[in-house]
């Protein structure tokens, strides 16, 4: 076992530094932890990886997922790997497939619809928690079965060693080029992301290619990506993450357009294949240009009006009629696609915020935080490995 245990501190105490750290260690102390035989790590099922397959008592196999934090799909994601073992069969002459197969979920904490799915599943699943502890001897990892109480307890070898810049290679010349067309501020903050990723685990990449940057397991057609960075036609700067579509609810992922204000607050502004999106680009242009409209004919005092009704009152326009129908037919849109959490760009938020009126409409907010869908992507990656 290596002594070396990658940890990092938190504000709440400590963590692993990435999930392969924690599958490391879990995969080094099965046998004096759990009582368990390691069979294999990363194994290969219908193009999905299991992160531990073990033996138990007279040769039941045990499959262990593990996560580095909660994880509310994690049932159904042991339920396809119990699926393909069971057709396949694998280490056949080590396995007694005769007795039930094992399914063990282990991360930090349990959402209440992973006891949901398993309360009307019909498979043998465990649930063990586990927490990083400080005493005055050192840190002890401690696993928690959630079923009968039982307690788990292990030593750490080793405390906090924090990513060494060194170990991160200089940014590929298709990335500097994008940075040096970006403010000092916004430079800085692309490169804290760029860290982030790269430190997330062992197998991410740095894929360079003809002006975009792909961050991911390879660049192969079975690959997962969790990022990309590109500019658009004007040398803007462009960030996609791979996120949950259906307002970051469903299972499926999708290639996901990020504007951000580079201090923390982001927004979905669609979800694109390949390319830039031309569709938002060209959305957020065709907004951009009506609310200028609208801006300069209240300002020069235009002396052509129109009404329109909101909240009770009727509100006026500086602007013609065809362009008080555009405007109310474009804000209504885009009110109705906030409260059913569909992407917007900023620029219609902008009109939006053109009447403090229609700002009240909206009951909640379409920004998000960046870190948070940053975290999201990394964490959705890892679990398609």
């Amino acid at each position: 076992m290596s002594s070396y245990v990658s940890l990092k501190k938190t504000g709440f105490g400590w963590k692993f530094g990435s999930e392969a750290a924690l599958e490391d260690f879990v995969w080094a102390n099965l046998e004096p932890l759990l009582g368990l035989t390691p069979l294999k790590r990363q194994y290969s099922i219908n193009g999905q990886f299991c992160d531990i397959l073990a033996l138990g008592k007279n040769k039941q196999l045990v499959v262990l997922e593990l996560k580095n934090a909660e994880d509310r799909y994690i049932v159904q994601q042991l339920t396809r790997y119990y699926d393909g073992l069971l057709e396949e069969k694998p280490f056949a002459q080590e396995v007694d497939y005769t007795h039930p197969v094992h399914l063990v979920a282990i991360q930090p904490s349990f959402h209440r619809d992973n006891f949901t799915d398993r309360k009307y599943h019909s498979l043998l699943f465990e649930f063990l928690k586990f927490h990083i502890s400080q005493t005055e001897e050192g840190l002890n990892w401690q696993l928690i079965n959630l079923e009968n109480g039982q307690n788990y307890q292990v030593q750490i070898p080793q405390q906090e060693r924090e990513p060494n810049e060194e170990d991160i290679p200089i940014p590929p010349k298709a990335l500097q080029k994008l940075l040096m067309k970006c403010p000092p501020e916004q430079q800085e903050e692309i490169l804290r992301i760029r860290r982030k990723i790269l430190t997330f685990d062992r197998r991410m990449q740095e894929m360079a290619g003809a002006g975009s940057i792909k961050y991911g397991n390879g660049n192969s057609k079975t690959s997962k990506f969790c990022a990309e960075f590109c500019a658009d036609s004007k040398g803007n700067f462009l960030m996609f993450l791979w996120l949950p579509l259906k307002g970051l609810t469903s299972e499926k992922i999708g290639r996901a357009r990020i504007w951000t204000n580079w201090e923390g607050i982001a927004l979905i502004e669609g979800y694109v294949v390949t390319g830039i999106g031309p569709k938002i680009t060209s959305r957020k242009k065709v907004i951009a240009n009506l609310t200028e409209k609208i801006r300069k004919a209240h300002q020069t005092q235009s002396s052509a009006k129109s009404f329109f009704r909101l909240n009770g009152k009727m509100i006026r326009l500086a602007t013609d009629g065809p362009t008080t129908r555009q405007y109310c037919k474009e804000t209504n849109r885009i009110a109705r696609e906030i409260s059913e959490s569909k992407p917007i760009t900023d620029e219609e938020i902008a009109l939006l915020d053109f009447f403090e009126d229609w700002t009240l409409q909206v009951t909640q907010s379409p920004y998000k935080s960046l870190e948070d869908l940053l975290e999201l992507a990394l964490g959705k990656w890892l679990a398609r490995l």
